[in-house]
C-alpha cells in the first residue's frame, strides 16, 4: 500500500490477515507506534514502513517474527532501544536510518547481509560481534554518536562491500599493512579522530572505488586531515583517553591536608590558595570550547528549537514521500550525466552558479547546480550545511538529492560544490497560468502546495528557512500539475552569497530574531503570487502589486461582484464559485498588507486556501444539476 495518502495509525484490520508475508506501507503519513500485534505473524519476511510519521519505541514481539529477512523501518521518528532481535536468525537487511533509535548497537544475528543505522543517537562503542557477521556486505553507521576505537577487522570481512562509519568520533590508529576484501569498493572513514596511515589496500583502489577520509589526522594529505593534537584534544573532550593526573594529585594534596588538620594554619591557608589558582586554570581550559570537526545540524541553535526536533521531524516525514534518498554523488557520476558538463545540458546561470541537466544511470533526470567556490573552502566547512540540505525534502519542494566536491589539486580545498536537485520539467506556474491550462481547482491546489511548501521551509528544519525570494516564475510543475519551490533560500547559497559582505549566519542569536521578520516576507511573496493566479497577470513591480490589491479591495464590496468578475483571469468566471474566488481574495489582501504584523501566518493561509477548495468542489457538484453563475451563485447566468 505504497506511496498513498493514508493516515493515522496502521489500521489493526491487518492483524486478522495471519498467513500475511509481506507488508509494505512506504510512503505514506502513518502515525502513531508500531502496533504490538506486528509481532504476530509466523510467516512475515518483508515488513517496510519508511517515509512515515510513526513515532515511540519499537514493540518487543518484533522479536517474535522469526521468518523475517527484511525490515525497514527508516525516515521515521521512532526512538528509544531497539528490542533483542538476534533470535531472528533469517533477518538479512535491517534499515533503521534517520530515526531517534538509540543509544545502544542493536542485537542481531550474524547472518544480517546489509545494515543501514545513519542519523540516529547510537552512542558508545561498536559491539566486536560485528567482526564475526561474515555475510556482511554494506554497513552504514555514520551521523550518530559513537565513539571508541576503530576495528580494521571490519575492512577484511570475507564480504564486506561497502563501510560508511562518517560523523561519529572513532579513534584508533590505521596502519598501511592492514588486510581488506577485495569486494570493498566504498568506504567513507570522513570526520573521525583517527590517526597513522591509510591502508595501502584502500589508498591503492581503483578509480571504480570511493574512499573518503578527509576530517580526520591520518598522515596521508591528500584529503584534508588536521594535526594529531586534534584528535587527541577532541578524545580528552568526550572522555575518549585517559587524563593525565594533575587533578589527582591535587586530590590527594587535598586528602593529606584534611589528614593533618591540626598542623600550621598558614600551611593550610597557602595550599587552598593555591588549589583555588589551580581550579581557576583549569575552568579556563575547560570553558575553552575545543574545535569542532564537524557541525551536526543541532549544534548553536536554542534550546526550544532542539526541544521541538521530534516534531520538526514528524513534520519532514510528511512531505517527503516518493523522493529518492539523500546521498553524495562521484564527480565522474555528474559528468556522466551532463556529457562532461556538455553546452547541451546547460540551462542558465544566476549569481549562484550554473545549472545543467543530467540524466543519472537508472534513467532519472536531475538538475544540477555548480558553484566555485574560493580556496579556503575546506569540505568540513560544509558539513552543517549538507546535513541541513540533505533534511530538506518535501513534495511540494524542488529536493535536493545529494551533492558532491570537487578539490584544488594543491591544497585539497573545496574548489566546485555541486549541488543535485530533482528535475522538474513540465514549466512553471506562470507559464501554466498564461498557457490557460489550469483551472480555478487546479489554481487553488498549486496555490495549497505552494503553502505547504513554505510551511516546510519555516518549521521542518532547524533552524527555518525564510526569506526564500518567493516568485511564481520560481515555482515549478510536474507533470501530475504539483507545484514544486524551486529557488529557496538554501543555507550554504545565502552564505556563499554573504561572502562579500558582512553580515549574521545561519544559526546565529541574530538570525533567530530575524526570522519572524523573514518569515512575513516569504508571505508577501506569497500573496503577489495568489495575486497572479487571480488575475492572470504577471506582477512584475511592487507597485503592480499595491495596484491589483487595491482593486480587489474594491471589488469584494458588496456591489462589486461584477468588476471582480473584470479583474480575475478571464478564463475563470464560467468555472469558478464566487464564494471560493472571495476567499481567496481575502487572504490574498492580507498577505500583501505593508505592516509585516498584520499578515497572516501561513497554517491561516493554508486554513483559508483549503477551505476555499473545498468550497469550490461542492460548487462544482451543485454545477453538475444547475447553471449557476459563478460569480453569483444564486442568479442563473
Amino acid at each position: 500500500m505504497s506511496s498513498n495518502l493514508l493516515d493515522g495509525t496502521i489500521p489493526s484490520e491487518i492483524s486478522h490477515l495471519k498467513n500475511l508475508q509481506t507488508l509494505i506501507l512506504d510512503n505514506n503519513i502513518l502515525g502513531g507506534r508500531l502496533p504490538e500485534w506486528i509481532g504476530s505473524f509466523p510467516l512475515m519476511a518483508v515488513l517496510s514502513v519508511k517515509n512515515n510519521a510513526l513515532n515511540g519505541p519499537l514493540p518487543v514481539s518484533l522479536s517474535s517474527l522469526v521468518s523475517l529477512r527484511l525490515l525497514v523501518l527508516s525516515f521515521n521518528a521512532f526512538s528509544g532501544p531497539m528490542p533483542d532481535l538476534s533470535s531472528l536468525a533469517n533477518l538479512q537487511v535491517l534499515d533503521l536510518e534517520s530515526n531517534f533509535f538509540g543509544p545502544q548497537f542493536p542485537s542481531l544475528s550474524k547472518k544480517v547481509v546489509k545494515l543501514f543505522m545513519r542519523n540516529n543517537s547510537f552512542k558508545g562503542g561498536i559491539p566486536s560481534e560485528l567482526s564475526s557477521y561474515y555475510l556482511l556486505q554494506q554497513v552504514d553507521i555514520s551521523s550518530n554518536r559513537f565513539v571508541g576505537p576503530f576495528m580494521p577487522s571490519l575492512l577484511s570481512l570475507p564480504s564486506i562491500q561497502s563501510i560508511n562509519i562518517s560523523g561519529n568520533r572513532f579513534t584508533g590508529m590505521l596502519f598501511p599493512n592492514t588486510s581488506c576484501n577485495d569486494e570493498l569498493k566504498d568506504v567513507d572513514f570522513s570526520s573521525n579522530l583517527l590517526t597513522g596511515s591509510l591502508p595501502t589496500c584502500l589508498s591503492s583502489r581503483s578509480k571504480d572505488a570511493i574512499v573518503l577520509y578527509s576530517g580526520n589526522c591520518l598522515t596521508n594529505k591528500d584529503q584534508i586531515q588536521h594535526p594529531n593534537s586534534f584528535c587527541q584534544n577532541q578524545a580528552f573532550a568526550v572522555d575518549l583517553l585517559p587524563r593525565k593526573e594533575k587533578k589527582t594529585s591535587v586530590h590527594k594534596a587535598i586528602v593529606a591536608v584534611s589528614v593533618g588538620g591540626a598542623v600550621v594554619v598558614a600551611l593550610i591557608v597557602a595550599f587552598l590558595l593555591f588549589t583555588a589558582i589551580r581550579r581557576g586554570q583549569a575552568k579556563s581550559v575547560v570553558k575553552r570550547p575545543p574545535r569542532r570537526l564537524i557541525e551536526h545540524a543541532s549544534n548553536g541553535y536554542p534550546s526550544k528549537l532542539l526541544a521541538d526536533a521530534r516534531y520538526i521531524s514528524q513534520t519532514m516525514k510528511l512531505g517527503a514521500l516518493g523522493i529518492p534518498s539523500y546521498r553524495s554523488f562521484s564527480l565522474d557520476e555528474l559528468e556522466a550525466a551532463t556529457n562532461n558538463f556538455d553546452t547541451t545540458t546547460f540551462i542558465g546561470e544566476g549569481s549562484l552558479g550554473q545549472m545543467y541537466r543530467g540524466k543519472l544511470r537508472d534513467g532519472s533526470l536531475v538538475a544540477i547546480r555548480c558553484l566555485k567556490l574560493k580556496k579556503q573552502h575546506s569540505s568540513q566547512n560544509f558539513n552543517r550545511h549538507i546535513e541541513l540540505i540533505s533534511k530538506l525534502r518535501h513534495r511540494h519542494l524542488v529536493s535536493a538529492l545529494g551533492h558532491c566536491f570537487e578539490y584544488y589539486l594543491e591544497d585539497s580545498s573545496v574548489s566546485t560544490l555541486f549541488l543535485v536537485f530533482e528535475y522538474v520539467s513540465n514549466g512553471t506556474l506562470r507559464s501554466n497560468i498564461s498557457g490557460q491550462k489550469l483551472s480555478w481547482t487546479q489554481r487553488i491546489a498549486a496555490a495549497i502546495g505552494v503553502a505547504k511548501g513554505i510551511q516546510f521551509l519555516h518549521a521542518g528544519i532547524i533552524p527555518g528557512v525564510f526569506a526564500n525570494d518567493l516568485t511564481i516564475t520560481n515555482v515549478l510543475m510536474d507533470h501530475n500539475l504539483v507545484a514544486k519551490i524551486s529557488s529557496y533560500n538554501l543555507p550554504v547559497l545565502a552564505e556563499i552569497k554573504a561572502e562579500v559582505m558582512v553580515g549574521t549566519t545561519f544559526g546565529s542569536k541574530e538570525h533567530v530574531r530575524r526570522t519572524l521578520h523573514e518569515e512575513k516576507i516569504d508571505i508577501y511573496d506569497f500573496g503577489v503570487i495568489l495575486l497572479e493566479i487571480i488575475s492572470g497577470r504577471p506582477i512584475t513591480t511592487r507597485i503592480d502589486a499595491k495596484l491589483l490589491k487595491e482593486q480587489l479591495q474594491e471589488s469584494i464590496t458588496a456591489d462589486g461582484a461584477a468588476r471582480t468578475k473584470s479583474i480575475v483571469d478571464p478564463v475563470l468566471p464560467k468555472a469558478c464559485c464566487s464564494d471560493s474566488l472571495k476567499t481567496v481574495i481575502e487572504i490574498c489582501i492580507r498577505c500583501i498588507s505593508e505592516e509585516p504584523a498584520e499578515r497572516p501566518s501561513v497554517e491561516d493561509v493554508l486554513w483559508n486556501l483549503q477551505f476555499a477548495a473545498q468550497v469550490q468542489e461542492a460548487w462544482r457538484g451543485d454545477s453538475n444539476s444547475s447553471e449557476d453563475s459563478p460569480l453569483s451563485p444564486r442568479t442563473p447566468a
